[in-house]
């Protein structure tokens, strides 16, 4: 894999929060970060359940990329919790506090522990698109054809 942008990361409670690590790649071809949670001793997330977790730090994306918000597999797979807003978006803009959108598909709670690793951070290139407003959109063998037109 090649080099990318510098992303730089800042610890928001540096005391407290000393012994939650950074997002970091786990393996040498891994393409996300992972992410732990910064929550005080256990988070319980019940079925159904919707829940911010602090990540405890906040991030600087570089200008033409965006920080994407994955659920990690292993969780999903083994116990049905994954992210609301999958992928969440950091715009480089964006310097407060990175929160991850935990959700339970699962049928047992999910306890969140402190530094668990809950999320992965995937870096991605954004362009801007220039908008044309149009009177007629080319035509295309699909065309309106909507969800499910062409059958399972």
């Amino acid at each position: 894999m090649s080099e990318g942008p510098t992303v730089k990361f800042l610890r928001l409670r540096p005391q407290a929060e000393r012994d939650i690590p950074f997002p970091s790649y786990m393996t040498p071809g891994a393409s996300g970060m992972d992410i732990c949670a910064a929550v005080e001793g256990e988070t319980v997330l019940s079925p159904g359940e919707i829940r911010l977790i602090p990540t405890g730090f906040a991030v600087s994306v570089p200008p033409g990329y965006e920080a994407q918000i994955r659920p990690r597999s292993g969780l999903a797979v083994q116990y049905g919790i994954g992210i609301i807003n999958s992928p969440g978006t950091i715009d480089a803009d964006y310097r407060g506090e990175v929160m991850v959108a935990l959700i339970n598909h699962g049928k047992r709670d999910f306890i969140v522990r402190r530094a668990d690793r809950i999320a992965q951070m995937i870096l991605q290139r954004v362009y801007r698109a220039r908008i044309e407003p149009v009177t007629n959109l080319d035509k295309t063998s699909r065309d309106a054809g909507g969800f499910g037109h062409t059958g399972i």
